[in-house]
């Protein structure tokens, strides 16, 4: 059996059987990946305490002849993030960008950048140094543009005004077009929001701006929450559904506002 290797992130995992467990994972080398972890139910000295979700693990797998699913054969820990999952709220953030990677990519599709950005991600939300909100905010945007849907901030999507050009402090945001709308051309129809134009500044830094200089950044409280609607609607329309995950974060958002 020809053997693999990677450093992974925990994505999904699933009991099968009676003994086994069917684990899927974010790979720097291939991608999304699903592994049988044979005797992973009852294993103590195999994969006790390893296979958590969230978790940034080396593994190494293989190829049966058959067509079932690749064998996983051993797995290290390279980063547990244990302060993600005693805290509820750090694991209601953490699963919903999980769930993103797994709902989005295809099997096998090789994407580092993903997995760079849902590794920094988790990372900086494990230390606490930068908000959750913040996190929450530049994962959804930059998640969205290496997958080819960059919101356009720029200018009109209708008449190509310039952002800069814009009369009004409030900016209409259409989540169909992925593109704000000027004054002049925006009328009241389904499927837009509204953003201050400082928002939409601080999204357009988040959007270029290298990953280890976000620590500069402050969103207010306006500012974050016209983010959070705008990427919660972008996101869910583009990927065709709301996910569970994001559905018990924002109920758990809702408990906490009051």
């Amino acid at each position: 059996m020809p053997h693999l290797s990677s450093p992974a992130i925990v994505l999904r995992a699933i009991e099968h059987g009676d003994d086994d467990k069917i684990i899927t994972f974010f790979t720097v080398k291939r991608g999304k990946i699903s592994l049988i972890a044979k005797g992973a139910k009852k294993s103590i000295k195999r994969f006790a305490g390893i296979l958590e979700l969230f978790s940034v693990l080396n593994l190494d797998w293989a190829y049966g002849r058959g067509r079932g699913l690749p064998i996983l054969q051993e797995a290290s820990i390279a980063h547990a993030f244990e302060r993600i999952r005693t805290n509820i709220a750090k694991t209601a953030y953490a699963s919903y960008w999980c769930e993103l990677v797994y709902r989005w990519m295809e099997q096998g599709q090789k994407q580092p950048p993903v997995y760079e950005l849902l590794e920094y991600t988790l990372d900086e939300l494990n230390a606490g140094d930068l908000s959750e909100e913040t996190l929450h905010i530049t994962f959804q945007l930059r998640f969205m543009v290496i997958n080819g849907f960059r919101p356009g901030f720029e200018h009109c999507s209708i008449c190509r005004t310039p952002f800069e050009e814009f009369g009004s402090n409030s900016v209409a945001f259409d989540v169909r077009r992925g593109e704000v709308i000027c004054p002049k051309c925006h009328s009241q129809k389904p499927g837009r929001l509204h953003l201050s134009k400082g928002t939409i500044k601080l999204l357009r830094w988040v959007l270029n701006a290298p990953l280890e200089k976000l620590h500069r950044i402050r969103f207010s409280r306006q500012a974050t929450q016209e983010s959070l609607a705008m990427l919660e609607a972008f996101v869910s329309y583009h990927l065709g559904k709301e996910t569970k995950s994001l559905k018990f974060l924002k109920q758990y958002s809702a408990t906490l506002a009051h």
